[in-house]
């Protein structure tokens, strides 16, 4: 599964909503946390429940919803989504300030009480949740690590600049944690009129080690899954190592090189990332 562009988009927009899997997101997410005021709740979880279960709803797109982090509000936004109906359209849960693996736990088993099993995205936004990162990342529920930075800011008192040193740290912490078998998706670039600082920050986030990243606006997703697709060179590159081990897996070998290059398992984790993330984007053509 590639996750380069993961898009939130509000629960109480209906039209929003049915309109998002057009954007070409990997991920799209019915988000009835943050984008919903209280008052407007109940009926945004009775919108998302609509558009879930509409016949006509059937994207090729992940399908996720972010739910609220408070346990009263959670367990109403979990009734309305994971039965039998309307859970048949939906791919994982997005689960906001996520400061211990209990918290992913706890959501888990609220799921199994309902008959459910869905893997959870945990959105890592607090001093709490970056310092407890790794045993998140290893909750066996937990299937990717979201990095919020305006909300990691303002946990922690940091201003918010431009280079975003203030939660470089947080960043890079997120994405070491998540290196083992879970995804990394980068925070979200507020400014969507900015091209150029979204792709700028974008490709930084790929230097880091990010899978992908955070959209607020459909203009975004574009930017970002460009940004996110190999280049002919990279991908020759990953398909020259992904045949040579196939060769030395037959002969029983561990090592191997291409190119004058030594490969280990690390290297060819990273030439299957790039495979993966060109299939992506082969979709994305096929499609439009």
């Amino acid at each position: 599964m590639v996750r380069r562009s993961v898009m939130f988009t509000p629960g109480d927009q209906s039209a929003l909503l049915r309109k998002a899997p057009s954007a070409g997101a990997d991920v799209i997410v019915f988000d009835l946390e943050d984008a919903v005021s209280p008052a407007e709740k109940p009926e945004a979880r009775r919108t998302v429940r609509t558009v879930l279960t509409a016949d006509d709803f059937d994207p090729a797109c992940e399908v996720c919803v972010r739910i609220n982090a408070e346990a009263d509000r959670a367990s109403a936004d979990l009734d309305a989504i994971a039965d039998d109906e309307a859970a048949r359209r939906l791919d994982a849960i997005v689960l906001p300030k996520v400061e211990s693996a209990a918290d992913v736990r706890d959501v888990a088993d609220a799921l199994e009480a309902r008959g459910r099993s869905l893997p959870i995205l945990a959105l890592i936004e607090t001093a709490r949740g970056v310092l407890d990162a790794d045993a998140i990342a290893a909750e066996t529920a937990t299937d990717a690590l979201l990095f919020g930075a305006e909300d990691f800011a303002a946990d922690v008192g940091a201003t918010r600049t431009s280079e975003g040193t203030e939660v470089l740290y947080a960043r890079e912490r997120v994405v070491a944690a998540a290196a083992n078998d879970c995804d990394a998706i980068d925070t979200v670039y507020t400014d969507f009129g900015d091209e150029a600082g979204l792709r700028e920050e974008t490709a930084f986030a790929i230097e880091l080690g990010y899978d992908g990243k955070l959209a607020i606006h459909p203009a975004q997703v574009g930017p970002i899954n460009d940004a996110f697709t190999p280049d002919p060179d990279e991908l020759a590159w990953a398909e020259d190592v992904l045949e040579a081990k196939a060769e030395a897996d037959a002969e029983g070998r561990g090592v191997f090189e291409v190119d004058g290059e030594m490969i280990d398992a690390p290297l060819v984790a990273q030439a299957e990332r790039i495979v993966r993330r060109a299939e992506a984007a082969s979709d994305d053509s096929q499609v439009r």
